[in-house]
């Protein structure tokens, strides 16, 4: 799918108004449903080629966050056959008791894959996990960015955010105010 028109699917797909809390304890009157895009297999596909295409060409390993960031991360290692591991926000606790559940990735590159990024705090969470286990990580692909301060927040350690669509492009591509 051309990327404008994946930007405006994506937008009349998962864009809602109303009055919605965020993660982030913020309140929004725009939200994105992201259950949407990764409940539609020709959707989540076309998500996961476009990605692709943003990871770092080192990447060794994904790393999907719980978890939204779970199935885009499972399609994009369909697309581009690298293992992944899928990050817990706690870890479980029983069985392993691991926070990251998936192949080996101490001393691996790995690329952090989050659905939609706000302030970007669930995924300094699961960053901090993956670094103690031994994951270089630089580099989070996301979705969508909301611009509202996650790609600075995540700057501030050492993360370099790339979305495949920012708010504003989404907007845009669907011509809404």
């Amino acid at each position: 799918m051309e990327i404008n028109q994946l930007a405006k699917t994506v937008y009349e797909t998962c864009n809602i108004k109303g009055t919605f809390k965020l993660r982030s304890g913020q309140t929004s009157s725009e939200y994105f449903d992201k259950y949407q895009l990764e409940s539609r297999p020709a959707l989540l596909a076309a998500i996961a080629d476009g990605m692709a295409d943003l990871l770092p060409v080192d990447t060794h390993v994904l790393a999907g966050l719980e978890m939204g960031g779970i199935p885009v991360a499972a399609a994009i290692s369909l697309k581009t056959g690298l293992p992944a591991v899928f990050v817990r926000k706690k870890a479980k606790e029983y069985g392993t008791c691991k926070t990251a559940e998936g192949v080996d990735f101490k001393g691996q590159k790995v690329t952090v894959i989050e659905d939609v990024v706000t302030t970007g705090g669930a995924i300094i969470d699961g960053v901090r996990a993956l670094r103690e286990g031994g994951a270089q990580v630089d580099t989070v692909i996301c979705v969508i960015d909301r611009e509202q301060g996650g790609a600075a927040r995540l700057g501030e350690i050492g993360l370099t955010l790339k979305p495949l669509f920012t708010a504003s492009e989404l907007r845009r591509a669907a011509g809404a105010a």
